[in-house]
């Protein structure tokens, strides 16, 4: 009896022993299932996404030697003084907020009554051609879509032709349709999908206790959907405050302030003054996370 029990503890683990141990241990310890899970990612998170960023921000206290154009790793505010005390740059930040707001005031008045009529009136069949209108754009290339906005724009153009000569023709305006037709989409998918989670039964009781439709979308649908719409906005607000290929390509003598961290970067080489230009568009989109955070708003999205 006591030589089969030690030929019973000597014999090896059966592998279908060894899977059932490795699961027992994994299920008693859900911390280290969450670090063997998101470690990879956020490590990729941190030390490209999060790490770029330091050493850009490191670089923005660098400067470039005047005779050779090499960058001197000593530290000043030289950069940031420029910045302050030349006029240009807070001329170019200001109009590139500005374009990035009215891009996105514009989708989401287009986005609005569209995602409402794809969630809530459209037949099914309907709503499906509608889906794929609207997401079809986004497998186009940029350029062509950008190009395209061009050929429009032109003077002699199509809109030139059909408005009868009041095309906006190059500049600010034709930037502020470029962009906001480029981003469209991404305005459009989260509030259909914000618009279709509101139930019909809502609809339904506010028009039994007498509230009209402009009623109902004001105090009913709205206050449901503006989560929706402020994850869209993130997207095109930020997405305007980085752009510099559209307004290179219709914007004429309009400048964004990515157009000019590209100049200081390709043609000025002067690489530390652009890492301190691109703190402004930075700064403002964490500002504008935080306000959206502040409304509440991104807490159910």
């Amino acid at each position: 009896m006591a030589e089969d029990q030690g030929l019973a503890v000597a014999r090896p683990v059966a592998p279908r022993d060894r899977r059932g141990a490795v699961t027992v241990f994994f299920a008693t310890r859900p911390k280290t299932r969450l670090v063997l899970l998101l470690g990879a990612p956020m490590l990729w998170l941190v030390v490209m996404y999060l790490g770029s960023i330091a050493v850009m921000l490191l670089s923005a206290f660098w400067s470039v030697d005047g005779f050779t154009g090499k960058v001197v790793q000593s530290y000043s505010l030289a950069n940031f003084a420029e910045l302050f005390s030349n006029p240009l740059y807070g001329t170019v930040a200001l109009r590139t907020l500005l374009i990035a707001v009215g891009v996105t005031v514009i989708d989401a008045v287009i986005a609005l009554p569209l995602a409402l009529y794809m969630a809530k009136v459209a037949s099914p069949r309907a709503r499906i051609i509608l889906v794929v209108a609207v997401t079809t754009p986004l497998w186009a290339s940029y350029l062509v879509k950008a190009y395209a906005w061009r050929v429009l724009l032109a003077p002699h153009g199509p809109i030139d032709w059909v408005s009868g000569g009041n095309s906006p023709g190059y500049g600010l305006a034709a930037t502020v349709i470029t962009l906001a037709y480029l981003w469209l989409p991404y305005m459009i998918i989260p509030v259909f999908a914000g618009f279709d989670r509101v139930s019909d039964s809502l609809f339904e009781a506010s028009f039994d206790l007498g509230a009209g439709a402009w009623r109902t979308l004001r105090s009913v649908a709205l206050p449901l959907v503006f989560p929706a719409i402020a994850a869209g906005s993130i997207f095109t607000f930020s997405l305007t405050l980085g752009d510099y290929i559209a307004v290179g390509i219709v914007g004429g003598k309009t400048q964004m302030i990515a157009n000019v961290i590209y100049g200081q970067l390709v043609t000025a080489n002067n690489q530390p003054l652009a890492a301190a230009l691109s703190l402004i568009p930075l700064a403002a989109i964490v500002l504008y996370l935080l306000a959206m955070r502040r409304t509440g708003a991104l807490e159910n999205v």
